[in-house]
């Protein structure tokens, strides 16, 4: 599975991080706005059974977002330079906490939106209050966790491009393309495609030999 986000085109990649959540979002607003004016007037209850569909959207793009930087961050270890050290299993642990955190996030709002609709669940102020004192700092951990994802993968993807060691400087415009993906994944992606087919490692030794 690596070796096919590894390998995957850069518009393939867009369409499933960006273009199919964005039709499924399409779909569901289209829906509610087609209910509301067949009944007259909002319902509730109607509205949260079309958004009920939203958190498995959210969980089918979650797969691919994270199963990418995870395709990028370890996939490509082995075309690290001997001699480099990366922080794999900090990464890994980074990495999995907010895929954790919002995993369940969405199997609840699945959960809380099924019994809104279905008028088994009545929201309360207490409950939901809450839960925003639980999830305020697991959220602030996430967002840490996320940026650290995109720092590691960031500095993995262009440690294989120099084969050596790189400072923050070096990769700050990977880190910056993958922090907005829909426009980095047209330019990091076609980088990555090259190094799986050993055109970088070439392009590299073919200039260490010329400077020499």
């Amino acid at each position: 599975m690596t070796d096919k986000f590894l390998r995957a085109k850069h518009w393939q990649l867009f369409l499933l991080l960006f273009g199919v959540p964005m039709l499924f979002q399409f779909v569901i607003m289209t829906s509610m706005i087609s209910n509301i004016e067949a009944s007259g007037s909002p319902n509730p209850a109607m509205m949260f059974d079309q958004m009920k569909f939203f958190p498995l959207i959210m969980v089918v793009y979650m797969a691919v977002f994270f199963s990418w930087f995870w395709s990028m961050a370890i996939g490509l270890q082995a075309k690290v330079p001997e001699g480099v050290k990366m922080k794999v299993k900090k990464f890994k642990i980074f990495f999995f906490i907010p895929l954790c955190y919002m995993t369940l996030i969405m199997f609840f709002m699945g959960f809380v939106f099924n019994g809104i609709a279905d008028g088994t669940e009545d929201p309360s102020g207490a409950l939901f209050g809450g839960l925003v004192m639980i999830i305020f700092p697991l959220h602030l951990l996430s967002m840490f966790c996320m940026f650290y994802i995109l720092y590691f993968a960031a500095k993995t993807v262009k440690t294989v491009e120099l084969q050596r060691e790189v400072k923050f400087s070096e990769f700050a415009g990977e880190f910056f393309l993958l922090w907005f993906y829909p426009i980095g994944v047209w330019i990091v992606q076609p980088k990555i495609n090259k190094m799986m087919d050993g055109e970088y490692n070439e392009e590299t030794m073919n200039s260490l030999d010329g400077s020499i």
